[in-house]
């Protein structure tokens, strides 16, 4: 296998084409493998093979051609295509259930389907981000389900993704991968593999060690959040801009307080803490109650919008409400469990109606005046560059009753004429 790794002969199926799945096939497929890409959706494996990607990313859309027009990356719906392959590398979401106890429905589906496909001596990677001891649990289902061993007839591997949507095709390239495999040569093989286009350090590791790792990252940044939003709310409490007190605070050496805001969303943050407590024994109350506060922002938006609405005397159930940004994050199209879908359930049923405008998403409105046109107040729930250079005094004259909240530190400055309200902006 390292020789068919090495001279780029070994042939790769990617299982599950999303925002992991599809940029790591395509690197795969412009470093000289050849690459199948699996994928239920059939309108994505068309959209894929036509050299047209279903997601927003820089520099995907000629990334992407070149390996179609190469003929080293093609998308399948079908089993069978996949069958025989040297790697298997899956990228299934891991989400959670109402009970924020993890659903690996989709993991054991994507591992049912390469046990029927797979050789003997094929390597099998687990992208996603899954709770300690799961890989373990997989490759043993494998053995369950074909009679193969692991570490003898295949080699199984955890390597967790760590990049960020809108720079991902960098932080492939450049940040470190850690590789955790169920024995030292499989952890060896994946290193090999990745090394043909990873230029960061490369570290191996024991499977479950790779698990741990991934949602400590995550939790660690979410905890941090969580503090910063906790100086937001005091911020309310003492009448100050939590923003200036962040920043002065971080000129200490050994302190960096993160940017708190309307909440935490995307694949990672709201789901990784939960993955992490939940086959403990025992209770662990930092990292729960972390989840909470950053759970309950939307809340605190709600409160500023219907603090301001109080104000100038305008009834909620007479409000007209738009929301600009649907993504959690800005200049991306990404609105897996973003705040302001928490916001819109928040108000939704208080208010005469809910608008909504993204650049990168859609939403009610394609176009900005029209969502902001007889509008009662704004909310800004997303960071999108487009809304730091709006012109607010101009925009005002369309709405109704100038009411801005700014749950993203995007206005530096109220703008005249506004009833302002902001995340952590206690002097207003």
């Amino acid at each position: 296998m390292l020789d068919r790794i090495g001279d780029r002969s070994a042939e790769i199926a990617v299982i599950g084409l999303g925002y992991i799945g599809l940029p790591t096939a395509i690197m795969f497929a412009n470093a000289g493998f050849r690459v199948t890409g699996y994928e239920i959706r059939r309108n994505v494996v068309e959209s894929i093979n036509s050299g047209k990607a279903h997601i927003v990313e820089p520099e995907i859309d000629d990334l992407l051609k070149k390996a179609i027009e190469n003929g080293t990356l093609r998308a399948t719906s079908n089993p069978n295509d996949i069958k025989g392959k040297d790697v298997y590398i899956i990228c299934v979401q891991t989400p959670l259930r109402e009970d924020k106890t993890p659903n690996l429905e989709f993991l054991r589906s994507a591992i049912e389907t390469v046990a029927k496909v797979m050789k003997k001596g094929s390597l099998v990677i687990i992208e996603s981000t899954v709770p300690p001891l799961t890989t373990v649990r997989m490759a043993e289902l494998i053995e369950e389900l074909r009679g193969f061993r692991a570490g003898e007839d295949f080699y199984m591997v955890h390597a967790p993704e760590r990049v960020m949507p809108g720079r991902i095709f960098k932080e492939l390239v450049y940040n470190s991968r850690i590789f955790g495999g169920i024995t030292p040569e499989s952890a060896e093989l994946a290193e090999k593999l990745y090394r043909s286009f990873v230029r960061g350090q490369t570290f191996k590791t024991s499977s479950t060690v790779s698990e741990v790792v991934k949602l400590m990252e995550n939790t660690f940044r979410d905890v941090n959040i969580a503090l910063a939003n906790e100086f937001a709310l005091l911020a309310h409490q003492y009448g100050i801009d939590v923003f200036e007190a962040i920043e002065l605070a971080n000129t200490h050496p050994r302190v960096k307080i993160h940017v708190p805001g309307i909440g935490v969303g995307g694949h990672c943050l709201p789901k990784d803490p939960h993955l992490l407590v939940w086959p403990a024994e025992r209770d662990f109350g930092l990292i729960k109650l972390a989840r909470e506060i950053n759970d309950s922002m939307p809340l605190l938006t709600r409160e500023l919008l219907f603090n301001a609405l109080g104000e100038v005397n305008v009834p909620p159930n007479d409000a007209v409400v738009t929301i600009l940004g649907l993504a959690y994050k800005g200049n991306s199209d990404d609105t897996r469990n973003s705040p302001a879908f928490a916001l819109i359930d928040a108000i939704k049923d208080d208010v005469a109606e809910v608008r909504t405008y993204d650049p990168f998403v859609g939403g009610t409105h394609q176009n900005l005046e029209d969502a902001l046109n007889g509008a009662d107040a704004v909310v800004i729930a997303t960071d999108h560059t487009a809304f730091k250079s709006l012109n607010w005094e101009d925009l005002g004259k369309l709405m109704r009753t100038r009411i801005l909240v700014d749950g993203r530190h995007v206005v530096e400055k109220p703008p005249r004429g506004f009833v302002f309200r902001g995340v952590g902006r206690g002097e207003y």
